[in-house]
């Protein structure tokens, strides 16, 4: 009976020890996600650089700021009817006091007057690469530098597709 005693103690002994090391121990998370409004962005105004004179010996730039104010180098020259001159200007549009990065375009954008072509590079916007939606909205204007070849044809050059101004929240 002894040996049945201390065998039933043994055995109560482990099983208390087995139940404490087999104890769970729990702890709860919570989920949670917040949608954004999406970044949009709108082109109000198209670029413009308006008339241009060139000589026809020297080719030359037309460099349009992201104000619309235009500067010349080389044989270029802006006659006395400038005609229209815009920088292109944009909406962009999302969550209010977020920041916003912009991309702008990097090769050489081509426009046309029948056969005879022109360049837009060196493109540059304000604000220069971060936005502030402040108050859920900003304008983007963008500038460019249009480079005008020696005796460029006359006429009205416009380009077949658009350049990209792409923006991404931060």
């Amino acid at each position: 009976m002894k040996k049945i005693t201390k065998l039933f103690l043994v055995s109560v002994v482990l099983m208390a020890t087995a139940y404490g090391a087999s104890a769970q121990s729990t702890a709860n998370a919570t989920a949670s996600a917040t949608i954004l409004t999406a970044i949009s962005i709108t082109k109000t105004v198209d670029m413009n650089f308006g008339n241009i004179s060139v000589q026809a010996a020297t080719g030359g730039t037309v460099i349009l700021s992201t104000a619309g104010v235009r500067s010349t180098t080389g044989g270029v020259t802006l006659p006395a009817t400038g005609g229209t001159v815009t920088a292109a200007s944009f909406t962009v549009g999302g969550e209010a006091s977020y920041t916003y990065s912009i991309t702008l375009p990097v090769t050489a954008h081509t426009i046309s007057s029948g056969a005879n072509n022109m360049t837009v590079t060196a493109f540059l916007s304000n604000p220069a690469t971060m936005g502030t939606l402040t108050g859920g909205s900003q304008t983007l204007t963008v500038g460019a530098t249009l480079n005008v070849t020696a005796a460029q044809p006359n006429g009205l050059y416009i380009s077949e597709t658009g350049f990209n101004v792409t923006v991404n929240y931060n």
